[in-house]
C-alpha cells in the first residue's frame, strides 16, 4: 500500500508539473497567439450605416434629409416552414418557390422588403419566426414634398442620386461606408457598442428660396388649373449673380412617393431639357443688336402700316395692323413687321453674332443634370425665309433658362451670368469644401442695356403688350411671348396650339429679381400679355413683399416701405 500511495503521489505531482508547465507555457510563451485568437472571437467588425448629407436652402432650411428604417431580410435555408412563409404573404410581398430554390442552394440571405415603416417592421419582428430577421439602413426624405422637386432631385433605394441636386452632387452628399468594432461574448451577444461615431456626407447649400419657391409654384398651380395647360415652368434668378432663387415645372411630383408616377416624363427638368420657339421673346436680340451696331435710334421709324411684310415668297403678319413705328414702339407694340425691317437692316451674320452672344445654341452651364445646348442654325444653313422668321423666334430651339439668361443681361447692364443653383457644400465638421463662383462675360455696352431697359419698360405701360404685367409702385420690364407650336404632322404651324410666356425683371431700373413663365397649349387664351403676364405679376407682387424691396414710389418720395414676411402685410413706412 505504501508504494501505491508514493507512485500515485508521483503520478499527481507529474500532472500537476505538466499543468504549470503548460500555464507557464501559455503565459509567456504562446501568449501572443492566444491573445490574438481571444481577440478574434471576442471581438466582431459591424457595418456603420453611412449618413447621406443634407440639402438646405439659402436660409439653412431642410430640403432633403437623411432618417434611419428598418429594412427586413431572411435566411432562405433557416426558413423552411411553409406556415411561415404563408405568415408572412399576410405583410409583405413572398415567392415561396424563389425561397425553396435559394434554400435547396444554401443561399443564407435575401431581402424581404426595404425601408418599411416602423409599424410593419414591429409587427413582422414579433411574429419571432425563425430565419427572419432586420437591419438599420439610411432612408431619404424631403420634408416639404413636391416643392422644388425638379431641382433636388431623388435617389434609389440604395441611396444613390438619381436626379436634380442628388445626381449632380452625389459624389458629396454620399458617404463612403465603414466598419466599427464591437466586442461580443462566446454567444454572439453584444457587450459594447463600440465606437458610435456617426459617418455622414457633406451638406449642400442651395441658392433656391423656400419662401420664393412656394410663392412660384402657388401661382403656376393656379395658371395650370386656370388655363387648363399641358404643362408650365416659372424661373426666378438674380439677374446680377446668376443664383437661381425659385424654379418649378408642371406636372411635378413627390420624391417620397415615387410609386405614384405614372408618368415618367414628369421627372424631367423642362426649364432646362425641353426645346420651344420662343416667339416674340427673342426679338431682343435683333433689337440689341441693331442698338449696339448704331444702326438705329430709339426714334428711327418704320413704316409698318401694310400689316405684313413678304420675305421669300411668304407673308409674316402683325396681330394688329400698324402704321408708322418708332424703334421702340416695334418693340413695344410687339410688331412682327418692324422687327424683321430691322433684322435685314442688321444682316444675317450679324444677327447669329448676337444670337450666339446671347448664349443660344449652347449650354447655359447651370449645375443641374440633363441640360441641352439649344438649337441655332448658321447662317450658311438658313432658308430664304429665315431672316424673316428667326428675328421674331421662330426656327429656333431655346430653354426657358436660355431666354432668362438673354434677359438678364439687359437687366444687369450687359453681362451674360452663368446661372447656379449650389452656392457652397460643408463637411460635416463645418468646413467648406466648394464655394460657387459668379462668372459672367460682358457682351453689350451699359448704354445700350439702359435704352433696352427704358423699351422693355414701356412694353408693360399703356399701349404695350404686357400691361397685365404692371405691378402698383414698382416699374416692370419685360416682353410677352405668343409662339404657335410647330406641327412635324402637317409640317406647318398649329393654328389652336401655343406656347405663351412673359420674361422681364423687376424693379425695371435697379432689378432684384428676374424671371420667367412659360405656359403650354393653355386653353381659352393663348396671348402671353393675357396668359403668362398676369402670373408674373402675381409672383412678383408677392415676392417683392417677402424680399422686402421698396416700392419705387417710396424711393421717389424718400419713404421705405417695409414688410412683415410672414403676412406679406406693410408694417411700416419711414422717411429716409
Amino acid at each position: 500500500m505504501q508504494k501505491r500511495f508514493i507512485l500515485l503521489k508521483i503520478i499527481l505531482l507529474i500532472c500537476f508539473a505538466s499543468v504549470i508547465f503548460r500555464l507557464g507555457l501559455i503565459m509567456f510563451v504562446e501568449h501572443e497567439a492566444y491573445f490574438a485568437r481571444a481577440k478574434i472571437q471576442q471581438i466582431k467588425k459591424e457595418e456603420i450605416i453611412p449618413k447621406r448629407g443634407n440639402i438646405y436652402d439659402r436660409m439653412g432650411r431642410e430640403l432633403a434629409i437623411s432618417l434611419e428604417k428598418e429594412s427586413l431580410f431572411i435566411d432562405p435555408a433557416s426558413l423552411k416552414s411553409v406556415q411561415a412563409v404563408n405568415v408572412l404573404k399576410n405583410y409583405v410581398k413572398v415567392n415561396p418557390e424563389q425561397i425553396e430554390k435559394l434554400s435547396e442552394k444554401n443561399i443564407r440571405f435575401l431581402w424581404l422588403q426595404r425601408k418599411v415603416d416602423s409599424d410593419l417592421a414591429e409587427k413582422i419582428k414579433a411574429l419571432k419566426i425563425e430565419g427572419v430577421g432586420s437591419v438599420i439602413e439610411g432612408a431619404r426624405f424631403y420634408p416639404k414634398g413636391f416643392l422644388a422637386s425638379h431641382v433636388i432631385g431623388f435617389v434609389n433605394i440604395d441611396e444613390q442620386g438619381m436626379e436634380g441636386l442628388e445626381r449632380q452632387y452625389d459624389q458629396y452628399l454620399r458617404a463612403e461606408k465603414t466598419l466599427k468594432t464591437v466586442t461580443v461574448d462566446a454567444r454572439g451577444k453584444k457587450l459594447s457598442q463600440g465606437d458610435l461615431k456617426d459617418v455622414k456626407g457633406n451638406d449642400v447649400f442651395i441658392t433656391i428660396d423656400e419662401g420664393l419657391q412656394y410663392i412660384v409654384e402657388k401661382y403656376l398651380d393656379e395658371a395650370v388649373k386656370k388655363w387648363q395647360a399641358s404643362s408650365a415652368t416659372a424661373i426666378m434668378m438674380d439677374p446680377f449673380t446668376g443664383e437661381i432663387l425659385a424654379l418649378a415645372n408642371r406636372p411635378t411630383y413627390d420624391p417620397n412617393n415615387l410609386k405614384s408616377i405614372k408618368n415618367i416624363g414628369i421627372i424631367r427638368n423642362r426649364a432646362i431639357t425641353d426645346l420651344y420657339e420662343p416667339g416674340s421673346t427673342f426679338k431682343i436680340v435683333t433689337a440689341t443688336a441693331a442698338l449696339e451696331e448704331g444702326i438705329v435710334k430709339p426714334y428711327t421709324k418704320f413704316d409698318c402700316s401694310q400689316g405684313y411684310i413678304e420675305v421669300g415668297g411668304k407673308k409674316i403678319k402683325d396681330v394688329h395692323r400698324n402704321g408708322v413705328l418708332t424703334f421702340e414702339e416695334v418693340i413695344q407694340k410687339s410688331s412682327n413687321v418692324g422687327t424683321i425691317k430691322i433684322a435685314m437692316m442688321l444682316g444675317k451674320e450679324k444677327l447669329y453674332q448676337y444670337i450666339k452672344k446671347f448664349g443660344f445654341g449652347e449650354k447655359t452651364g447651370i449645375d443641374l443634370p440633363g441640360e441641352i445646348s439649344g438649337y441655332i442654325r448658321a447662317p450658311q444653313k438658313w432658308s430664304g425665309t429665315s431672316i424673316g422668321a428667326i428675328p421674331i423666334g421662330q426656327e429656333v430651339g431655346v430653354t426657358a433658362l436660355q431666354i432668362l439668361r438673354a434677359y438678364s443681361a439687359i437687366a444687369n447692364g450687359g453681362y451674360l451670368v452663368k446661372p447656379f443653383v449650389v452656392s457652397d457644400i460643408r463637411s460635416p465638421d463645418g468646413n467648406i469644401l466648394y464655394k460657387s463662383v459668379i462668372q459672367r462675360q460682358k457682351i453689350i455696352s451699359d448704354k445700350t442695356a439702359k435704352i433696352m431697359r427704358e423699351i422693355l419698360k414701356k412694353v408693360t405701360e399703356q399701349g404695350g403688350t404686357a400691361t397685365q404685367a404692371k405691378l402698383d409702385g414698382n416699374d416692370v420690364a419685360g416682353k410677352t411671348g405668343t409662339a404657335q407650336k410647330y406641327d412635324p404632322k402637317t409640317h406647318r404651324y398649329s393654328k389652336d396650339r401655343f406656347v405663351s410666356s412673359f420674361v422681364g425683371f423687376i424693379p425695371a431700373q435697379n432689378p432684384r429679381i428676374a424671371m420667367i413663365v412659360v405656359i403650354q397649349d393653355p386653353k381659352g387664351a393663348h396671348y402671353g400679355g393675357v396668359v403668362a403676364a398676369p402670373v408674373f405679376k402675381a409672383i412678383a407682387d408677392e415676392a417683392l413683399a417677402y424680399l422686402n424691396v421698396p416700392r419705387d414710389d417710396a424711393r421717389q418720395k424718400g419713404l421705405v416701405v417695409t414688410f412683415d414676411t410672414q403676412t406679406n402685410e406693410k408694417v411700416a413706412v419711414v422717411r429716409r
